[in-house]
């Protein structure tokens, strides 16, 4: 299809490939509705929060999103949903960017250092 419109987001280690399509108004997300995937309601409020702020309808939200935990899986597909309506849209960069959606979270996990059993976890201390 050519009216198809790519993005991708990410967060953490999650990487989400979103495509909007024309359609009406479903979110699919690794073949499964939204519903079935995200098991807390502030995960999908947190994916939806883009097309609430734009008010943008008439399309079907197709995405694969690999890696990370379900939070940064769901911040990940907001980050990618945000800059595929830029796309559709440029006029709408103002507001998600205002909002914060167009920001990509540069938390990232630490890396373990060596003579430590994690990042900043020390071994355990014996006095005697």
């Amino acid at each position: 299809m050519q009216n198809d419109i790519h993005a991708v987001g990410r967060r953490k280690e999650a990487v989400a490939r979103v495509r909007l399509v024309p359609g009406e108004g479903n979110i699919i997300i690794n073949k499964r509705d939204i519903d079935d995937y995200f098991p807390l309601e502030t995960l999908k409020m947190t994916v939806r929060q883009p097309l609430n702020l734009t008010k943008v309808t008439g399309y079907d939200v197709l995405v694969n999103v690999v890696g990370g935990g379900v939070t940064g899986q769901s911040g990940a597909i907001r980050h990618g949903l945000s800059r595929a309506l830029i796309k559709l849209n440029p006029e709408l960069r103002p507001a998600l960017k205002k909002a914060g959606f167009l920001t990509r979270d540069p938390r990232m996990k630490e890396r373990k250092k060596y003579g430590l059993k994690g990042a900043r976890r020390a071994p355990q201390f014996s006095k005697r």
